[in-house]
């Protein structure tokens, strides 16, 4: 694990997840459009050339880690408030052996994974309403969908973090859900992390991954 030196004024950099993704061996250093999380990805590209470790940058448009989920060939981009099309495009242009799908999000959702979560090779936790009808189809064509409440979307139910062999570390409040894990043949870890989920992430936007399986 690494660990960043904590800045005061960077609140918002517990979400790690935010500040950039990784691509094969490519890390994508977020364009991030909201003023108060820019200096969030300064602070990431100087550790970067401390450690002489390579990172791309620069993405057209505005994109944050959360609205990128990987899937062997597929990037699922979703289109939000700090997501924009444009980024989208760019990432299509630089990736060209993947399949860069772009999800519209309707406008009170902050981030895919917030409503999207990947949790093993055919199965991810979704919350429908936050989708137009033909992205959900999408979805719905290449995954088995555990759907998720409303209440338990405001607890963050989709930000669950898979971490192999059928364990997911989630919310212990989100009790229908991690029964619905169960039934699926999964292992649920229980973790509070209520205080985090109030700034509006969880666990997966609390990790970035910087070397993939």
């Amino acid at each position: 694990m690494i660990e960043l030196s904590p800045k005061p004024r960077l609140n918002e950099h517990v979400f790690t997840r935010d500040t950039a993704f990784v691509i094969d061996d490519e890390l994508f250093v977020a364009s991030m459009g909201e003023e108060v999380r820019q200096d969030e990805t300064k602070q990431l590209k100087n550790w970067l050339h401390e450690q002489s470790v390579s990172f791309q940058d620069g993405l057209a448009g505005s994109i944050e880690g959360g609205d990128v989920i990987i899937d062997h060939e597929t990037i699922w981009v979703g289109l939000s408030g700090r997501t924009t099309f444009d980024v989208a495009i760019d990432l299509q242009r630089r990736m060209s052996n993947y399949n860069v799908r772009p999800l519209q999000l309707q406008d009170d959702i902050l981030h895919l994974d917030c409503v999207f979560n990947i949790i093993s090779e055919n199965t991810a936790l979704i919350y429908r309403d936050a989708f137009k009808k033909i992205d959900l189809r999408k979805l719905q064509s290449n995954y088995h969908l555990i759907s998720v409440t409303e209440e338990e979307q405001f607890q963050m139910g989709p930000n669950v973090l898979s971490i192999g062999d059928g364990k997911i570390i989630s919310l212990p409040q989100n009790e229908r859900l991690n029964n619905e894990l169960e039934a699926n043949g999964y292992d649920f870890i229980p973790v509070d992390l209520s205080e985090i989920i109030k700034s509006g992430g969880s666990f997966r936007c609390c990790t970035l991954p910087l070397l993939r399986g």
